[in-house]
Formats: C-alpha cells, sequence, structure tokens
C-alpha cells in the first residue's frame, strides 16, 4: 500500500533537463514526476547547468521545479566545482526533502550518497543502464575518480536495479542482494489504452522501430534482415521513427537494398503515440540497454516485441507469447522473427500483441511503479530484489 501523506522528493539527474531530443533517463524522470505530482507530492529536479538547454537557475517543466547548479566548463576545476556547490545545496536544504531519488548512478550520484550518509537522508541510486556499469563509476576498469566516486556509491542505503540482468551484475561487484531492488522503469500505460487494432482486418505486417539512429541500436542488422524476407513477405513494410548519425547511412544502405519504397524514415517526432499506432509488431534490436522506454511504450499500446536478448528486453518478451527474441547482432535470427511475425494472420498477432500490453501493465505500470517508489521514500521494508517484479505473467 502506498503511502498516503505528502511527500517531497529531490530528484538528482546528471543530464540535460529537460532533453531536446529524448534521453531514456530523462524521460523517467519526466514520467515519474508527473505521476508523483499527480498524486499531490512535491518534486524538485537538480540538474547541472549545460548550455545547449534552458539555462535558467530555477525554472518549472511540467509543474515541476527545475534547480540548475552552474560550474565552470574548465578541465579538473569544473567537476569539482559542480560537486562542492551541490554538497552544500544538500545541506542547507536537508530538511526540505524527504527522499533523494538518484537516476544515474555516476558522480553526482556520489555526492548524494556521500551526504545522505552524513545527514541521515533516505537515498534510492537507479542504475540507469549498461553506460555505467561498463564506462561509468561502476566500470571494472575506471579511473581514480570514478574509482572513488564508486568507492562513495557503495554507502547508498538502497538501489534501485530497472533490470534482473543489472541486479545480479551490482551483486557481482560488491552491493549486498538486501540493499538491491529491482524495480523496472515505469510507463503510463494510460497514453496508449486508446490504441486498439481490428483483428479481423485482414492487414500486412508493419513493423516500427522508435529510437536513436545510433549504432547501438542494431539497426544495420535490422535492415539487412528485413532485405532479406522482403521478397517472401511483399506486403510488409518497415517504419523507423528517429534521427541520429546513421540515418543517412541507413537511408543509403536501404537504397542498395533496394527496399527503399518499403522502409520509411519518419525523423523525430514528438507523437510517438500515433507512430505507435500505425505499426503492428514493434521491433527493437539494441546490442546494450538498461531498460528500454521504447520497449515499455511500444508493448503498453498493443505490439508484440521482436527484441534482442539483452538487459530489460528479456525480462519482458516472452518468447512465442507477447513477441520474439533474438541475441544481438544475429542478423538470421532477427530474419526468422520478422518472418514469423510478417506469417502471423491479424488475430494472432493482435491477440500477442495484447498479451504484451497486459505483461507491462502487470509489471511497469506507472501506479505500480509508483507505489513501490513511494514505500522505497518512506523507508518501509523491502522484500528481496527478486521478488519485486515477479516473475513473467500471461495475459
Amino acid at each position: 500500500m502506498a503511502t498516503e501523506r505528502r511527500l517531497r522528493i529531490l530528484m538528482v539527474l546528471e543530464a540535460a533537463y529537460p532533453a531536446l531530443r529524448g534521453g531514456g533517463a530523462e524521460a523517467q524522470v519526466r514520467t515519474l514526476a508527473r505521476g508523483l505530482r499527480a498524486r499531490g507530492h512535491s518534486v524538485t529536479i537538480l540538474v547541472p547547468r549545460l548550455p545547449w538547454v534552458p539555462t535558467q537557475k530555477i525554472s518549472r517543466f511540467d509543474g515541476a521545479a527545475v534547480c540548475r547548479l552552474w560550474f565552470p566548463r574548465l578541465p579538473l576545476l569544473g567537476g569539482p566545482w559542480l560537486w562542492l556547490r551541490m554538497a552544500m545545496l544538500l545541506h542547507a536544504r536537508r530538511e526540505r526533502y524527504d527522499a533523494w531519488h538518484v537516476h544515474i548512478a555516476h558522480r553526482m550520484g556520489a555526492v548524494c550518497a556521500l551526504m545522505g550518509q552524513w545527514l541521515d537522508k533516505r537515498v534510492l541510486t537507479k542504475v540507469s543502464g549498461w553506460w555505467e556499469l561498463e564506462k561509468g563509476t561502476l566500470a571494472p576498469r575506471a579511473g581514480l575518480v570514478d574509482r572513488l566516486a564508486c568507492r562513495a556509491l557503495r554507502s547508498a542505503g538502497t538501489w534501485q536495479a530497472i533490470s534482473r540482468r543489472i541486479a545480479k551484475t551490482l551483486e557481482s561487484r560488491g552491493i549486498p542482494a538486501d540493499r538491491i531492488v529491482l524495480l523496472p522503469n515505469a510507463v503510463d500505460v494510460a497514453r496508449f489504452a486508446h490504441i486498439t487494432r481490428d483483428a479481423a482486418a485482414p492487414t500486412p505486417a508493419r513493423f516500427v522501430f522508435i529510437g536513436r539512429l545510433e549504432a547501438e541500436k542494431g539497426l544495420a542488422t535490422l535492415v539487412a534482415a528485413f532485405a532479406m524476407i522482403a521478397s517472401s513477405h511483399p506486403d510488409a513494410s518497415l517504419l523507423l521513427v528517429g534521427s541520429g548519425q546513421l540515418e543517412h547511412s541507413l537511408k543509403d544502405e536501404v537504397q542498395r537494398l533496394g527496399i527503399s519504397g518499403r522502409v520509411e524514415f519518419a525523423g523525430h517526432r514528438d507523437d510517438i503515440e500515433t507512430m505507435l499506432a500505425d505499426g503492428n509488431v514493434g521491433v527493437l534490436g539494441s546490442r546494450i540497454e538498461g531498460l528500454s522506454n521504447t520497449l515499455l511504450e511500444s508493448m503498453a499500446s498493443g505490439l508484440p516485441m521482436i527484441a534482442s536478448r539483452i538487459s530489460g528486453n528479456e525480462d519482458f518478451v516472452r518468447d512465442g507469447q507477447n513477441g520474439w527474441l533474438f541475441e544481438p547482432g544475429d542478423r538470421a535470427g532477427l530474419a526468422r522473427c520478422l518472418s514469423e511475425a510478417a506469417s502471423l494472420d491479424p488475430a494472432t498477432r493482435t491477440a500477442m500483441g495484447e498479451a504484451a500490453r497486459a505483461t507491462v501493465r502487470a509489471s511497469a505500470g506507472l501506479d505500480q511503479v509508483l507505489n513501490r517508489l513511494q514505500q522505497l521514500y518512506v523507508g518501509e521494508p523491502r522484500p528481496p530484489h527478486c521478488a519485486v517484479v515477479g516473475r513473467h505473467r500471461s495475459a
């Protein structure tokens, strides 16, 4: 049962906010802040002041206060300046917030962990993706500054792991299991509840990918796999929604493969609901993720998912029930999944999509995640991390 009293939450994000064009951690902060405010709670978002986004010291976004800390953009000086200013702010406002929720386990999170231990504040530290574990402060071969930050982070009272694989990795890196909570990213399922598909209409497969057009998303493999099944499924099409460094090279490759009439590049779009409604099978072939917001949103819109077997995807996609899994980078394996999905009759495809919607609603729906977060914010007892997100459930 979620707590009934009004909470004051400080969310710490080591990134620009609001983000110009997406960003997984930024999107989650926005989703949670909106949800908490709708329940009557107070949310402040603390970020560094960066030059490519709004630079006001204090502003409001979606009704939540955004506090931006200025620091000099100078090597060696900028980071310590930011951390000192942050420590001073946390000390000065130590009575203002009930809990601090760190959304990227990096250097600002380390400051929160140290100050939280000193000031006896509840600190929830989230590992938002594999970058922190392999490139950032938690990486096995991190540099000196990040090794020191990692030592500080270990004092955080509670760790939020958004996937089973991240939870296991944290445990293997020395974080006690009883301090790890397996709690996924949240999706506002109400945003996508209006999206329905006619199970009786003879609609051909319309695959849709939403995300950045970058190498880690596995898009070269996707385009090549789609070309492999194009002749055997002449009515199938592929919609790519997003922008990024690979846009021009992907368009050239689509042209070279002779499938330009079957692949649509929609560019960056803010009307994600409209884009999801335009498809009937979702695709996410990333090589690396924490837990993709795109995966959750696609499933919440009733799309069965073709997804690589990586962190997050493997927690939600059940092969043959609400989607298909393949090994990352496996072009032939992805082509088999695409072919199987394209061969389905609309009724079966729609039923799998509804199973996907039910899976996300049960485990990652905004209300469920907020209820659990509110318990953590007030320090209520938590079950072992493996029990927070249960086994896969059928629709």
